[in-house]
């Protein structure tokens, strides 16, 4: 399992075989915006990278945390 995953299902408190694309702030209970706050506080910790306010608010879902990542070199899937 990747890191990626490993962080979402720890900071979302969701299971691991849940996590997908699609996957927002509307479709899990849990993730409010103090969530969100330490979602990408623990990505960019562990990824060693700083996301920019553009790239911050352009979030959406989990696709879009994804192709950021893509954006700075990094695999999340890896």
């Amino acid at each position: 399992m990747s890191r990626f995953k490993k962080i979402i299902a720890r900071i979302l408190k969701i299971k691991t075989s849940k996590i997908d694309d699609r996957l927002s702030p509307e479709s899990v209970k849990n993730w409010d915006s103090f969530r969100g706050l330490l979602l990408i506080t623990e990505i960019e910790k562990v990824f060693r990278i700083k996301f920019s306010m553009e790239e911050i608010l352009s979030i959406k879902n989990i696709g879009d945390i994804r192709n950021i990542l893509r954006k700075h070199n990094i695999d999340p899937d890896a």
